[in-house]
């Protein structure tokens, strides 16, 4: 079952009208996150002539090898549309495919890679003007439950707590869903890092996801990791840094403005899917026989909500806010000079309220709490 992904119209209005304003599509993803179905099903789906590469194959890699660059005219000259996947493979690859675009002005040109610290360092320069980038997550939940009616849904949800949105594993039975998130997370997630970064104590890369996985929703502190871990601070900084490029996890900052016991020096680390968070920590039974419902409930609306301001194109900051007397509101955006405040519940029991330090600090703050029953029209507005 392939199901349709929101970027696809983006990118193929794009091929379609490329004489209008050329570029490079440059497709960043986790891997597994559907990256190759997605460039497949938008060039089967063209009226032109069409090439797919995989660039994990060693004589993929030498036909598009910088000492080949020159020679390529045999190859692409009877195509329109030319897809390199997991273009990072390929050596020197930002001035490969600056010669490319170069040398070949009728051919469009995809590339995806799932490491974007890894291929962003080796197109920026060269591609200067000549690239627009695109990033596929794991499934939206609109993306999984398109048509389906409101139990349905609330079924859906459960699960996604529990398995997460990976293409591969959502659709399978929860048995197979166990298997295929652990072969994810041991064999294919951090394969880029450990590959290309070289990394002295790769096993420090585990022990710090576990330690992110178990504070999801609680603020997180460089010291306290680099004490537990063993290690410099520095060197949690640099693998938190690599694990978001490669679309693992992402960070959240404290929001600082009007008040003064306001922290503002902080951070939430979350994970762009919950199935690996559970995975890493082999937590992936029932919800109904955990006690985090809260914490991965909050990770579920910010990241849907992260996917979705990528996907439309907006542009905001967004923040969590915290005050040294332990008042908290779990996600702050700021668009246009406008802030909103959201709350995640997964179960409401007396009325919420939002602090008060809050509300007379930020009058004009819009404030709303999210809930299983009210989330759709709130995170995809």
């Amino acid at each position: 079952m392939i199901l349709p992904r929101t970027l696809e119209k983006s990118i193929l209005d794009r091929l379609e009208n490329q004489s209008i304003n050329r570029k490079i599509i440059i497709l960043y993803g986790a891997r597994q996150v559907g990256k190759t179905t997605l460039v497949k099903q938008l060039i089967n789906g063209l009226k032109k002539r069409t090439a797919y590469y995989n660039c994990d194959y060693l004589d993929v890699q030498s036909l598009f090898s910088w000492e080949n660059a020159g020679n390529l005219t045999h190859v692409v000259r009877n195509l329109d549309v030319l897809v390199l996947d997991e273009a990072q493979r390929i050596r020197n690859i930002g001035l490969v495919l600056k010669i490319l675009y170069d040398q070949f002005p009728h051919l469009s040109i995809i590339a995806t890679g799932s490491s974007s610290f890894e291929l962003s360092n080796r197109i920026n320069e060269p591609l200067t003007g000549r690239k627009i980038i695109y990033k596929l997550f794991p499934l939206t939940f609109n993306e999984l439950s398109s048509g389906a009616s409101g139990l349905e849904k609330k079924r859906t949800l459960q699960r996604i707590l529990r398995f997460g949105l990976f293409p591969t594993v959502i659709l399978m039975d929860d048995k197979e869903a166990a298997e295929n998130l652990m072969e994810i997370t041991s064999s294919y997630l951090f394969r880029d890092i450990l590959e290309f970064q070289h990394l002295k104590r790769p096993e420090i890369l585990l022990d710090l996801l576990k330690l992110l996985a178990y504070q999801i929703s609680g603020e997180v502190s460089y010291t306290e990791l680099a004490g537990k871990l063993g290690v410099e601070q520095t060197v949690v900084q640099r693998y938190i840094h690599l694990l978001e490029e490669s679309f693992v996890v992402f960070r959240l900052p404290a929001i600082k403005r009007n008040l003064r016991n306001e922290i503002g020096k902080s951070r939430k680390i979350y994970f762009w899917d919950l199935g690996i968070r559970n995975a890493i920590i082999q937590r992936l039974h029932p919800l109904n026989t955990r006690d985090d419902h809260g914490a991965l409930w909050e990770n579920f609306c910010i990241s849907e909500r992260m996917k979705h301001l990528a996907y439309t194109e907006r542009s905001v900051n967004t923040f969590f806010w915290r005050t040294y007397s332990q008042k908290e509101i779990d996600y702050i955006e700021e668009y246009e000079g406008k802030l909103s405040a959201y709350e995640f519940k997964w179960k409401i029991g007396k009325k919420m309220a939002f602090p008060s330090a809050y509300r007379s600090g930020y009058p004009e703050s819009k404030m709303e709490i999210v809930t299983p029953d009210n989330f759709e029209e709130i995170l995809f507005q």
